[in-house]
C-alpha cells in the first residue's frame, strides 16, 4: 500500500515553468508589515507548485536568496507562499521591483 501512496504524490507534481509557478503579489496591511519587520513578503502560487518550485522561481525570476518558505492554503481556496529573504536582500526592494508598495 505505501508504494502506492509514493507512485501517486509522484504522479501528481507537474513540471511548470517558472512563470507559472509565481501568480502574484499579496499585499494586506500584516503582509506589509512583515515586509518591513521581517524581511518576508508572500505570493500567491500554483496550486500544485512545491517549495523547491517556489524558491527556484523566486531566485531564477527576481535574483534574490531565498531562507524559508512557509506554504498555506487561505479560505477562497488559493495556495500562499510567505517568503522569507536572507540577509543580504531587502523584501521591500522586491516589493518595490513588482510595484507593490
Amino acid at each position: 500500500m505505501q508504494p502506492r501512496i509514493r507512485l501517486a504524490r509522484l504522479a501528481s507534481r507537474s513540471d511548470l515553468s517558472l512563470v507559472d509557478v509565481l501568480q502574484y503579489p499579496l499585499i494586506t496591511e500584516k503582509v506589509v508589515g512583515a515586509i518591513d519587520k521581517q524581511n518576508k513578503i508572500s505570493f500567491i502560487v500554483h496550486k500544485k507548485a512545491t517549495k523547491s518550485d517556489i524558491k527556484k522561481a523566486l531566485e531564477e525570476l527576481h535574483q534574490v536568496r531565498v531562507l524559508k518558505i512557509t506554504v498555506s492554503n487561505d479560505r477562497k481556496g488559493r495556495k500562499r507562499a510567505n517568503v522569507r529573504l536572507q540577509k543580504g536582500f531587502k523584501a521591500e526592494e522586491l516589493a518595490t521591483k513588482l510595484g507593490v508598495i
